[in-house]
């Protein structure tokens, strides 16, 4: 365990950051899959649930939770599953 002050609130601050970026990470994976599911069934709110999770994406990219080119492939894999063929 660290015993220099710094370090003991960084340490803090990681871990809060932590637990925040694991519940954001998580409802991602959420939403995503709930949109996947929705488009493939050809639910009626297939456009809703794909366009929740791609502003949840967007939104963890902009909070650096996620890498922006990370959240721009995802995207654009769920756009392209979510298409209509």
């Amino acid at each position: 365990m660290a015993n220099i002050k710094s370090q003991i609130k960084r340490n803090r601050q990681n871990e809060r950051r932590r637990v925040r970026n694991k519940t954001v990470r998580s409802e991602l994976k959420t939403r995503v899959k709930a949109a996947q599911t929705a488009a493939e069934a050809g639910a009626a709110d297939a456009g809703e649930k794909s366009r929740l999770a791609q502003k949840r994406l967007g939104k963890a990219a902009s909070k650096r939770t996620l890498h922006k080119n990370a959240a721009a492939r995802r995207t654009s894999r769920l756009m392209r599953r979510a298409k209509p063929s």
